[in-house]
């Protein structure tokens, strides 16, 4: 069935406190893309972020992300009053997020709401204790990592005392007891975010608007999931990397990538019969309708690069678990409702592997038009089959309009070429590629809002191999305009992309929670 949505990062919403959260700004645009004939809404991965900001770099792979905590429904719980948040400054750009203030300003707010909740013990409190329960086999480890790094002042766990590091048992114990109230206050933050979570997608869910959720294909290494299950990566018995994870040299950037994460130990995990990832993936379900795996290729072949190199060309490809691991995954979760991001260089046995999987993959229009490209052209739509998923760009390219401006004049010209016509005006040649992307083949059509709003690359989310500039970008309150809405609107119908309406009322209240609309039927319980 064709359809199509928008890729939007929860960061990126209009909000009032300095970062795009669960407030009624979401379901504001829940209801912005219903009312234009979408069917999907795309995040990117809503982990817990670390230094450099990345949602691709998390202190935990099943934990969320704090900053999305809503103030506002703080303040409707009685938790915090409107002048508490609004003593604070976090940046004075609303279309930049300043994660310096951010940080500063939100975990005062946070702490401050967590100190009233677990004193006044209301009912809500037996909820927060089930959910402790439920989710004991990642939050209690998650937790205690949080507060150790407190306690070390955010150094990474590789350079903890060596008892608590290497999870000595009476060491665990002590910390425990010392750091019990830090140890509570990152529970009660799951606890809030996971609520406010479940209360926004099921609205989205009941206006016929699924999720698509970004599941990154490495773990960080200052993480809970590092620390606390070493036998998972490929540590040496001191428990640190002995290879990590990059990219080789590419057009991005001529020493390759080296993003630094721990490579899994393979070995290790087909001996579990991959249960690790069974429930990693579960939990993604429980969060998402349906899931986007990063860097697919990986699991064909890992890039590994010596952990003592300071850049990624020296690297070598492994071999990955391939077939095996989704089989396994099948087995225990049933179908399996995942996009492949196989972009970059891919090899015959990536294809393989993928035509094997039978999941969508992704066609990215900005990598089509190369004049000077004598390969196959893979990106162009006419290549295309229906199983896949098409985009005018990701979350790590330029917007359409920026790359226009960028692209040599050979390379526009190819576009014009393959429309059979001269478009001298970007902004209408921006529309011409959505135009290109939603007439395409592909089931699925997703187009960033920044290229519905025609934005330039100061709206660019991230430019890969730099630091300091990315995951910042924002909309602004007045940027959902009706013109907006009515290209979008306009495109989806023509194309036969629309949402069919269900013809129920739409709830007036964005606040208002509304019943899930399950969007499948696995084969099994999904294991917690």
């Amino acid at each position: 069935m064709r359809a199509s949505g928008v890729l939007l990062p929860v960061s990126s919403l209009s909000s009032r406190y300095g970062i795009g959260c669960f407030s009624k700004e979401a379901y504001q645009f829940v209801d912005f893309l219903k009312k234009n004939g979408q069917s999907y809404w795309q995040i990117l991965p809503l982990g817990q972020t670390s230094y450099g900001d990345s949602p691709y770099q998390s202190f935990s792979t099943f934990a969320g992300n704090p900053y999305f905590i809503s103030p506002e429904k703080l303040i409707a719980k009685g938790l915090l009053k409107k002048k508490d948040c609004d003593v604070y400054d976090f940046g004075t750009d609303p279309a930049d997020i300043d994660y310096g203030k951010m940080y500063r300003a939100r975990y005062r707010l946070l702490k401050k709401a967590f100190e009233l909740f677990y004193n006044i013990k209301d009912a809500e409190f037996v909820k927060f204790l089930e959910f402790q329960e439920r989710e004991a086999s990642w939050l209690a480890d998650y937790a205690m990592f949080m507060a150790l790094k407190d306690n070390f002042k955010g150094k990474s766990w590789v350079e903890w005392p060596d008892d608590i590091r290497l999870r000595q048992p009476e060491a665990l114990k002590t910390y425990e007891e010392k750091l019990k109230n830090q140890i509570l206050f990152y529970e009660y933050l799951q606890y809030e975010f996971f609520s406010e979570w479940e209360e926004l997608k099921s609205y989205a869910n009941g206006h016929g608007i699924r999720i698509i959720g970004d599941i990154p294909i490495y773990v960080a290494l200052d993480s809970a999931d590092a620390w606390a299950q070493p036998e998972l990566f490929q540590f040496d018995e001191d428990r640190k990397p002995y290879a990590v994870a990059g990219c080789p040299p590419d057009a991005f950037s001529a020493t390759g990538q080296l993003w630094g994460n721990p490579l899994y130990d393979w070995e290790y995990h087909r001996k579990t019969r991959y249960a690790w990832w069974i429930r990693r993936v579960g939990a993604c379900y429980k969060m998402y309708d349906v899931i986007r795996i990063d860097h697919f290729r990986g699991f064909d072949e890992y890039y590994s690069v010596p952990a003592k190199d300071k850049t990624a060309q020296f690297g070598k490809w492994e071999k990955g678990p391939g077939l095996q691991l989704f089989q396994a995954l099948r087995n225990s979760l049933g179908d399996l409702n995942i996009i492949v991001e196989d972009l970059g260089y891919i090899t015959d046995s990536v294809r393989e592997l993928v035509r094997a999987v039978g999941f969508p993959n992704m066609k990215v229009l900005e990598f089509a038009f190369d004049a000077k490209d004598t390969g196959p052209r893979d990106y162009l739509p006419y290549n295309y089959d229906k199983n896949c998923v098409v985009y005018t760009g990701t979350h790590d390219n330029e917007t359409l309009r920026g790359w226009l401006d960028s692209i040599p004049k050979a390379d526009y010209g190819m576009i014009e070429r393959y429309l059979g016509r001269k478009v001298e005006d970007k902004n209408e040649m921006v529309t011409e590629m959505i135009r290109l992307a939603q007439a395409s083949a592909a089931n699925l059509c997703i187009v960033p809002m920044q290229d519905y709003l025609v934005l330039d690359n100061k709206a660019r989310m991230n430019e890969p191999s730099t630091l300091g500039k990315n995951w910042r970008w924002r909309l602004l309150a007045n940027q959902l305009t009706p013109q907006a809405g009515l290209l979008m609107k306009n495109m989806t119908k023509t194309y036969g992309r629309m949402q069919v309406q269900s013809g129920r009322a739409e709830t007036k209240d964005p606040e208002k929670k509304s019943g899930i609309c399950r969007s499948r039927k696995r084969k099994k319980k999904r294991q917690q």
